[in-house]
């Protein structure tokens, strides 16, 4: 299974918020796709800031950056979740 195209996935996000707005998401497709979308953003960032923390020697700034993008990953579970767990501190 290959990855959408940029113009396909926007295409396909689309047309799942259309079938949300009109109650048509009978299997929960859309939904899914949507809350995975979301969800994505924010371990798109949490992988990013990894990489530039690795390679950029291990640097203060990049460890920073890699807590608050997995604390805000947390929070977005937790808050779905309906669950809290301990601040890492920042």
């Amino acid at each position: 299974m290959g990855k959408p195209t940029p113009e396909e996935l926007e295409q396909a996000l689309t047309e799942a918020k259309l079938m949300r707005e009109r109650g048509e998401d009978p299997c929960y497709v859309a939904r899914a796709l949507l809350s995975c979308h979301y969800h994505s953003g924010f371990l798109r960032e949490v992988f990013h800031a990894a990489q530039e923390y690795l390679r950029h020697g291990q640097s203060e700034a990049g460890h920073t950056r890699l807590l608050r993008a997995i604390e805000k990953a947390r929070q977005l579970e937790d808050r779905e979740a309906h669950t809290e767990r301990p601040s890492l501190g920042l």
